[in-house]
Order: C-alpha cells, then structure tokens, then sequence
C-alpha cells in the first residue's frame, strides 16, 4: 500500500540515493554515462545536498512510501514549476509518479495558479505527454560541462466556470 507525505529533513539522504539510482538506470535508454554523471554524480558535493535540502523544504513536496521505504518523490515551485519528479527504478509503471503529479497539480489550482510547467528528461517526456503537458521547446541545458537535452513542457488549466 501506498503514503503520501510532506518531506521532512530526515527523508534527505533517501531520496538522493533514490535519485541517483533512478537516473542511472531509468534513464541510461537516453542519455550517456557521462550525461548520467554528470546529472547525478555518484558523490554529491556537500553544496548540492544543502541545495537540496532547502529548495525540498521551500517547495510543495511529496514522498511516496510503501511499506515505510520511499519509492519516489516529487516537489514543484509555489509559481508552478514541478522541478523534480522521481520514482525508484523497481517501482515504475505502478502510478506512482501519477498520483505525485496530480497531488501537485491540485496544490497548484489551490494556489491559483493557471498552468504547471516543467523541464522532463528525454526519459519523461511519453509520461507527462500523457497527462497533459505540451511541449514548449526541446534544450540543452549543461551540468558539470556535459550537454544533457531535456524539454521544456506545460499544461494549462482550464478554469472549471470557463466551460
């Protein structure tokens, strides 16, 4: 069975090992060892952690557990931009990056936002096709000096009163 939760500071050193498995697996169909290091680095730098650490606390964010472990987690900008969405690499395909997204996309309407947006992995993009994100642009953004493409994507609402 599934819980969905708030973060909390002591999920920290879970979720980026649930990170870096699910990019070094899930996403190897797309991108090269060297992409796959240099987006998720084996070591991250303490920096980066504390990053982590404080945009997970800023943002509206939401851990997925089954049977106490998390399978996957995902957070978004109180202006609508879903910044991180992952789910371990032995749980794919279960619903669980859906039930993430529609937690944030009704935190979003709550706060009265009119779109949601995202930058999804090569790997992401079918997933967030399917709920409804339009492609805006493909980019090429750089991570410790190795290009990684990923694309630019948004779904807009349709406010309920306006049909």
């Amino acid at each position: 069975m599934l819980d969905f939760t708030n973060y909390h500071d002591d999920d920290l050193e879970e979720i980026l090992q649930l990170f870096y498995e699910t990019v070094h697996s899930v996403n190897a169909q797309d991108y090269s060892q060297a992409q796959l290091e240099a987006w998720a680095p084996l070591a991250m730098q303490p920096v980066s952690v504390a990053a982590w650490q404080q945009s997970l606390r800023n943002n509206k964010t939401y851990i997925a557990r089954a049977h106490y472990q998390i399978v996957g987690f995902g957070d978004m900008t109180m202006e609508g931009y879903l910044d991180r969405l992952y789910v371990h690499k032995d749980f794919q395909g279960q619903g669980i990056a859906s039930a993430l997204v529609d937690l944030l996309e009704a935190d979003a309407k709550k706060l009265g936002l009119t779109h949601i947006s995202t930058d999804a992995s090569l790997t992401a993009r079918p997933f967030f096709e399917r709920k409804g994100y339009q492609i805006m642009q493909t980019q090429t953004v750089e991570r410790q000096g190795i290009s990684l493409t990923n694309v630019s994507m948004v779904k807009r609402f349709i406010d309920e009163k306006d049909g």
